[in-house]
């Protein structure tokens, strides 16, 4: 295929931005001062000053033009600052490649992004921890489960998951609940057919009640290994819709600790409680003779 065919205006535009021009002018701003200096003629020297002034008027004009014509994107002073260098590196490409809202942020290991981007973002973030060496290979999500069935619509996120367990990957969810969502039927229904899908993918799930947790415990996050983590805001009824989301590449142990602190060790671990919640709803469920009071006294007792 045929070259397309460049346009003046076209070749003056790359000859503006060249970095051969703004070599030659830079070089140009040093030289003349120089000569100046070391001539003895006034004259000269006046003609000189004159060609300095053009070529500084020329450089700031360069310059302004190239802050026009390109996206600046900013980096990272230092990569070691980062938990994990080597992911960090990997999302900040791809970033840089599609070009999210607010890219400048992530030189600084913290980014923020509309709600509506987050479900792309998540599945980037699990795709490269799948795709890199990035150890351990542990996905930690707790989600401020309010609707349920929203979580189900997010089919490209949980194709992610699924990759990341075949890889030799592990997840673990834990679903926070109000006390009395736990106690409606259709609430019940719809949690745990989620937690049955979440499980064929090879999910350990885990609950705990909202209303028993402390208001730094009670956080939609997940953290992606030792490297990353993406903090959301609650979801509503209407899904992502407004609001806005951070992922932070560094101080990644303290969102680590706070969802091992939720989901705990031994019979009171999320698991445990999760099970002991099954154990009280699902007959329920699954022979339609609901009671709101004895599930009320169970979610009482975990």
């Amino acid at each position: 295929m045929a070259a397309p065919q460049q346009t003046p205006t076209r070749r003056a535009s790359d000859i503006l931005g060249s970095p051969v021009l703004s070599g030659l002018l830079g070089l140009a701003g040093l030289v003349g001062p120089v000569i100046g200096s070391l001539t003895e003629h006034a004259q000269l020297t006046k003609i000189l000053l004159a060609v300095e002034a053009v070529v500084i008027v020329l450089l700031v004009a360069n310059i302004v033009y190239i802050r026009r014509a390109y996206i600046q994107l900013r980096r990272t002073n230092n990569l070691k600052l980062m938990d994990d260098a080597a992911y960090y590196d990997s999302v900040r490409a791809h970033l840089e490649q599609e070009l999210i809202s607010d890219y400048g942020e992530i030189a600084d290991g913290h980014l923020r992004v509309w709600a509506s981007e987050v479900p792309r973002l998540s599945v980037l973030l699990v795709n490269t921890l799948t795709e890199t060496s990035s150890l351990p290979k542990r996905l930690l999500a707790s989600d401020l489960t309010t609707n349920p069935s929203l979580l189900t619509q997010r089919r490209d996120y949980l194709r992610a998951n699924r990759r990341l367990i075949e890889a030799g990957g592990t997840i673990d969810r834990l679903f926070i609940c109000k006390a009395d969502d736990l106690t409606q039927p259709d609430f019940a229904r719809d949690l745990l057919e989620l937690i049955n899908h979440h499980r064929g993918l090879g999910v350990t799930c885990g609950l705990a009640v909202r209303d028993r947790l402390h208001a730094d415990q009670a956080v939609d996050v997940v953290v992606f290994a030792a490297a990353a983590a993406l903090v959301e805001e609650e979801q509503g009824d209407a899904g992502y819709t407004t609001g806005r989301s951070s992922v932070y590449f560094k101080g990644i142990e303290r969102w680590t600790g706070r969802f091992e602190s939720v989901w705990g060790h031994g019979s009171d671990a999320a698991p445990q409680v999760l099970q002991r919640y099954e154990t009280a709803a699902r007959p329920l469920l699954d022979a339609d003779t609901w009671d709101t009071d004895r599930v009320k006294r169970a979610v009482e007792d975990l």
